[in-house]
C-alpha cells in the first residue's frame, strides 16, 4: 500500500502508532465480518484531508485481521500517481497475478493465462486475459468475441469491465479479498466509472476499501450512496487535543537525553545521562508540535522530521535491541527556523537541498506530478553540444549520476520511485508533495520554463506509449503551448479527444476536440474534417444539439471546399439525423436525401447502407410503413452483402419496429429473434439489450404484460452487467409502462420514479422527459390529476428544451387530456383547447401523419365529450373534420384505425364526480380508453 501523502515534509525513521481510530476500526471490522459471514460484497469509503491517516488506518485494520484470521487476500493500488485511465487496476491486478515490474511480457503472459485458467477453469479464458490484459499492459491474441468489438470501443469497454467483474467474483468463490484503492481524489473519471460500476454490481465476499481527500466527494456527489447499505462512508477528522499529544509523545519517545550541550559522541552522552538528564518527550516539544499539526498525523511527523534537520533532535547510536535513541537540544528550540505553517515548511524544506538537487526536481516539477527519469536525461543534455565520438561510457556516467541524486532525494522525503513505468526505459516518480512541486514551478523564470518545456516535448513525442493515452497526449499538448507551438499542441489534442471518444468518455472527447480545433486554426484541414465529425457526434451525446449542428456544418463547408465528397456526405447525414432526431422530419429528409447522392458519388458503400436505413427509419417516423419497409429492406440487403454482423443485426431491428408498428407482429417477432441470436453469437450486450427491449415491446403491444415484464428484466439484467446506467434508467421506463398498462399504477410509479433518479443523475433531458409523461400517465390511472398535470407540465418544458419536436407533440397532445380530465372549469378547458392545438401545428409542421392523426382523434373525443362543449355545434363540426381527416391519414398509411383504439393516449371528459375530490375511481385497463404511452421512438429504438 501506497503511503499516505501530506503536505510537507518526510516521514520519521520510526513509524507513528495508531492512536484515536478506535471507532474508525470497528467499522471497517463490521463490514469485513459480514463478508465472510454472508459472503457477499461491502464497501468502506474513508476520506479526509491530506496526513489524516486513511493508508495508515487501512493497513493497520488489515495488518491486525490477517494476523489474527491469515486467510485475507489484500490487493491494492494508488491512483494518485498513475497517468494512464486505469491505472489503478493496472496496479492491483499486477500484484493479483504477481507480476513484478521487469518481467519478461512472455513470461508474465503464461502466468496470467495459468492463473486465470485456475480461476475461470473452462469459461472463456481466451475472452477473459484478452481482456484482462488490456489493464495490465499485456496483449494477447484475439478471440472471435474480440474481433468482433474491435470497431466499436464503446461496447469493447462494457465488456471489458463485465469480464472484470466476473473475474474477481469467481477469484472471491475461492477465498475472502480485499481490494484497496488509495487517492481517489486522483482517479480519471473512467476509473472512476468502472469502480462505482463493481460497488454497484460486484457480489462474493469482497471488501473494497477507498480512500481519497474530500475532493472525491465533490467530483463524485452520490459516492456514498453507492451500493446503499452495503456502503460505510467514514469521514476522518483531525485528532482530539488530548490524543493529538499522546501521538506526539509516541514519535518523540527516542528521546532518551536532554541538555549536555557540550557532550560529543557516546562519551558525551555517558557524561550527561551521569549528570541526570530527563528521558522521555520534552513537553516543549510536544506542545510545538501540537500546534503546529493541527491533530494531523501526518504533520506531526513532518514536525519531527524538521526537528532533525534543524538540529534540535540528534540522532545517537542506537540501543542495544537497535532502537533509535535521540538527544534532544532544548536551547535550539528558540533559534530553530520551524514552521508556524504548511507554506513555511515547505520553505525549510527547499532552502535544504543544494544546487544540483534543486536543479533537479525544478526539471521534474516541469514534467508534471508524474515524471520519468529518461526526461531529466534529456533536460540534462539540452542545449549540450555532441561529443565527437558518441560513447556508451558518458552515457552511462550521467545516468548513474541522475539515479542517484534522485535515490538521494526519495531517502529525504521529497520524491518516490513507483514500482511499474509507464515507459520503457526510463523509472518513474512522483513528488510525494504537491506543494513542493508548485512552489518549485512557481519560481523558475520563464526562459528556464521555456526551454524545460521544449525538451520534455520532444522526449514525450519519441514515446511509444503517448499515442494509445488520453492523459499522456493531452500533457504533451501542454508542453507545446506552453512554448507557443498552439497547431501541434492542437494537434495532440486532437488526438487525445479520439482516445477518449474511444474509451466513450464525451464529455472529455468534447473538452478536447473543443480546445483542439481552437489550437489548429486553420492548418490541417482534413485533419479538422475528421476531428469536427468526431466532435459533433459526441456534442449530440451529450445532448449539445445546437454545438453539434454547428460542428457538423462547418465539416460541410470544409469538404465543399475541398470537393470531398464522402466527407460532405457524412456531414450531411449526420445533419440529417440531428433533425430527425429533433422532429424536423422535412429538413430531415432534404439533407439524408443530399447525403445518399453523395455517397453514392463517391461509391462509399458503408455510407449508402447506412443512408438508406436512416432514411427507411424517417419514414417509420412519419408513420409511412411501407416505404419504410422497402428502405429498410434494401438497407440490409446491402449490409448482408457487405458482411457486417453487426449492422446487419441493427438493421434487421429497425426493420423489426416498422413491421411492429405496421401491425405485422408475426413478423416483427421473427425479424427481433434473428436480430437477437446475431448479437448473442457475436457477443453485442449492447445490442442483446435492445433486442430483448424490442421483443418486450412486441409482448406489450399484445398485451402479453407477463411475458413483457420477463424480456424487459432480463434485458435489464444485461444492462445492470454491463453497467449500463442510461440503457438502465430506458428499460425502467418500458417496465414502468406495462405496469400501469397492466392496471398497476402504484408499482409503475415505484419503477418510474426509479427511472426518474437515474436519469435526473445522468442528465440524460430526454430521458428524464420521457419518464415524467410516463409518471403523468400512471398519476392519472391512479386518480391523482394534481401530480399528474405537474409531471406532464414538466415533460413539456423538457421536450421543449432538448428541441425534440415529436415528443414535444405527443407531450402536449397528453397534457391537453390530462387538462380536460380534471373537469377544473372553463380557464382549464380552453387550456386543453389551446394544448391540442399546439400538438396538432407541430404535427403539421414536421411531416408527421401519423401522431397527427392520432391527435386529431384525441381532439376530436375531447371536443364531443367535455360538457362545455354539449350545446356547440361549430365544436361538434370541427370534431367530425379532425375524425374524417384522421381516417383518410390511416387509410393512406393503410393502418386500421382500430389499432389505435388501445393507444388514444387518455381519456378525456371522465364524470367529474371520478376527480372530484381526490383519487377516484380508476379506469379499467379493459376500457376502450384505457391509457398507454405511445412512444414515439426513443424508448424501442436501437
Amino acid at each position: 500500500m501506497s503511503r499516505e501523502d501530506s503536505a510537507i515534509g518526510a516521514a520519521p525513521p520510526a513509524p507513528a502508532p495508531l492512536i484515536g481510530r478506535e471507532a474508525e476500526l470497528s467499522a471497517l471490522a463490521r463490514a469485513l465480518d459480514a463478508v465472510e459471514r454472508d459472503r457477499a460484497a461491502r464497501t468502506v469509503t474513508l476520506v479526509g484531508p491530506p496526513g489524516i491517516g486513511k493508508s495508515r488506518l487501512a493497513r493497520e485494520f488489515l495488518e491486525r485481521r490477517r494476523r489474527d484470521a491469515g486467510a485475507l487476500r489484500v490487493y491494492s493500488g494508488s491512483a494518485r500517481d498513475v497517468a494512464s485511465p486505469y491505472g489503478i487496476f493496472a496496479r492491483l491486478l499486477r500484484a493479483r497475478f504477481g507480476l513484478l515490474d521487469g518481467t519478461d511480457k512472455d513470461v508474465a503472459r503464461a502466468e496470467v493465462r495459468a492463473q486465470v485458467a485456475h480461476v475461470m477453469g473452462d469459461r472463456k479464458v481466451g475472452d477473459v486475459i484478452y481482456f484482462l490484459g488490456q489493464f495490465i499492459g499485456l496483449a494477447f491474441g484475439d478471440s472471435p468475441l474480440t474481433r468482433a468489438v474491435q470497431d466499436d470501443p464503446a461496447q469493447a469497454d462494457l465488456i471489458r469491465r463485465a469480464v472484470l467483474k466476473a473475474f474477481l467474483e469467481a477469484d472471491a468463490a475461492q477465498g475472502p479479498m480485499c481490494l484497496v484503492f488509495e487517492d481517489l481524489h486522483a482517479a480519471h473519471d473512467d476509473a472512476l466509472a468502472l469502480l462505482r460500476y463493481l460497488i454497484e454490481y460486484l457480489s462474493g465476499p469482497i471488501l473494497i476499501v477507498c480512500a481519497g481527500r474530500p475532493e472525491l466527494l465533490t467530483r463524485q456527489e452520490d459516492w456514498g450512496k453507492l451500493g446503499e447499505r452495503r456502503h460505510a462512508l467514514i469521514e476522518l477528522t483531525p485528532l482530539p487535543e488530548a490524543r493529538a499529544a499522546e501521538l506526539a509523545r509516541a514519535l518523540l519517545a527516542p528521546c532518551v537525553l536532554r541538555g549536555g550541550e557540550g557532550a560529543e559522541g557516546a562519551e558525551g552522552a555517558e557524561r550527561a545521562e551521569g549528570a541526570g538528564a530527563e528521558a522521555g518527550a520534552p513537553p516543549e516539544l510536544v506542545e510545538a508540535a501540537c500546534a503546529f499539526a493541527g491533530g494531523n498525523p501526518a504533520l506531526l511527523e513532518q514536525m519531527v522530521r524538521i526537528c532533525h534537520d534543524q538540529g534540535v533532535l540528534e540522532e545517537l547510536a542506537p540501543g542495544a535491541q537497535g532502537e533509535p535513541r535521540w538527544r534532544v537540544h532544548l536551547g535550539k528550540l528558540s533559534t530553530a527556523r520551524l514552521p508556524m505553517t504548511v507554506e513555511d515548511a515547505v520553505d525549510v524544506r527547499l532552502a535544504a537541498l543544494d544546487h544540483e538537487g534543486r536543479q533537479l526536481l525544478e526539471q521534474a516539477a516541469t514534467v508534471g506530478p508524474v515524471f520519468w527519469s529518461g526526461a531529466l536525461f534529456v533536460l540534462g543534455r539540452a542545449g549540450c553540444p555532441a561529443p565527437e565520438l558518441w560513447g556508451e561510457e558518458q552515457s552511462d556516467l550521467d545516468l548513474d549520476r541522475i539515479n542517484a541524486a534522485l535515490r538521494s532525494l526519495c531517502d529525504r522525503g521529497y520524491l518516490r520511485k513507483q514500482s511499474e513505468s509507464s515507459f520503457a526505459g526510463s523509472d518513474e516518480y512522483v513528488f510525494v508533495h504537491d506543494k513542493e512541486r508548485e512552489v518549485l514551478e512557481r519560481r523558475m523564470s520563464a526562459a528556464t520554463q521555456r526551454r524545460y518545456h521544449h525538451a520534455i516535448a520532444e522526449w514525450l513525442e519519441q514515446q511509444v506509449a503517448v499515442r494509445a493515452s488520453e492523459e499522456f497526449l493531452a500533457q504533451l499538448a501542454s508542453h507545446r503551448e506552453r512554448i507557443g507551438d498552439a497547431v501541434r499542441a492542437g494537434l495532440s489534442l486532437l488526438d487525445a479527444g479520439d482516445v477518449a471518444r474511444g474509451r466513450y468518455s464525451n464529455a472529455k472527447a468534447a473538452e478536447h476536440y473543443a480546445r483542439g480545433l481552437s489550437l489548429l486554426g486553420d492548418a490541417h484541414v482534413a485533419r479538422r474534417i475528421d476531428a469536427l465529425h468526431d466532435y459533433g457526434d459526441v456534442l449530440q451525446l451529450a445532448g449539445r444539439i445546437d454545438d453539434a449542428l454547428a460542428a457538423f456544418r462547418e465539416m460541410l463547408t470544409l469538404a465543399y471546399r475541398l470537393d470531398n465528397r464522402r466527407k460532405g456526405g457524412a456531414a450531411h447525414n449526420r445533419i440529417g439525423r440531428l433533425y430527425r432526431d429533433s422532429g424536423s422530419l422535412d429538413e430531415a429528409g432534404k439533407h439524408l436525401t443530399t447525403a445518399l447522392r453523395l455517397f453514392e458519388g463517391a461509391r462509399d458503400e458503408r455510407g449508402i447502407a447506412s443512408t438508406i436505413d436512416d432514411i427507411g427509419k424517417l419514414h417509420w417516423l412519419r408513420g409511412e410503413y411501407q416505404e419504410a419497409l422497402k428502405w429498410l429492406r434494401d438497407a440490409l440487403a446491402r449490409r448482408e452483402r457487405m458482411g457486417d454482423r453487426r449492422s446487419i443485426a441493427l438493421s434487421l431491428n429497425n426493420l423489426g419496429l416498422a413491421l411492429q408498428d405496421s401491425g405485422e407482429f408475426k413478423q416483427a417477432l421473427s425479424i427481433f429473434e434473428r436480430s437477437l441470436a446475431i448479437r448473442r453469437e457475436i457477443s453485442d450486450l449492447v445490442g442483446v439489450m435492445m433486442s430483448l427491449n424490442s421483443l418486450g415491446a412486441i409482448a406489450q403491444d399484445q398485451r402479453d404484460h407477463r411475458r413483457a415484464l420477463e424480456l424487459f428484466q432480463e434485458a435489464l439484467d444485461v444492462a445492470r452487467q454491463v453497467g449500463d446506467r442510461n440503457r438502465i434508467a430506458l428499460i425502467l421506463t418500458n417496465i414502468g409502462e406495462t405496469y400501469y398498462r397492466s392496471g398497476d399504477p402504484d408499482e409503475a410509479v415505484r419503477v418510474l420514479q426509479q427511472a426518474e433518479e437515474l436519469c435526473d443523475e445522468l442528465g440524460d433531458r430526454l430521458g428524464l422527459a420521457e419518464v415524467r409523461r410516463g409518471l403523468g400517465k400512471a398519476y392519472l390511472l391512479r386518480g391523482d390529476l394534481e401530480k399528474a398535470r405537474d409531471s406532464i407540465s414538466r415533460a413539456v418544458d423538457l421536450f421543449a428544451s432538448v428541441r425534440s419536436k415529436v415528443h414535444l407533440g405527443v407531450a402536449l397532445r397528453t397534457l391537453g387530456e390530462i387538462t380536460a380530465a380534471g373537469g377544473w372549469g372553463s380557464a382549464h378547458t380552453k387550456s386543453a383547447r389551446a394544448y391540442f392545438a399546439r400538438s396538432v401545428s407541430i404535427f403539421e409542421e414536421t411531416g408527421n401523419e401519423l401522431e397527427l392523426a392520432r391527435t386529431f382523434q384525441a381532439y376530436a373525443r375531447f371536443l364531443t365529450t367535455d360538457r362545455s362543449f354539449v350545446a356547440n355545434m361549430a365544436a361538434r363540426r370541427e370534431a367530425v373534420t379532425m375524425n374524417e381527416r384522421a381516417e383518410a391519414i390511416f387509410a393512406r398509411l393503410k393502418i386500421s384505425s382500430a389499432r389505435f383504439e388501445d393507444d388514444p393516449t387518455l381519456p378525456t371528459g371522465p364524470p367529474r364526480s371520478a376527480f372530484a375530490s381526490g383519487p377516484g375511481r380508476a379506469p379499467s385497463p379493459d376500457d376502450p380508453t384505457y391509457p398507454v404511452l405511445p412512444v414515439p421512438g426513443r424508448a424501442r429504438a436501437d
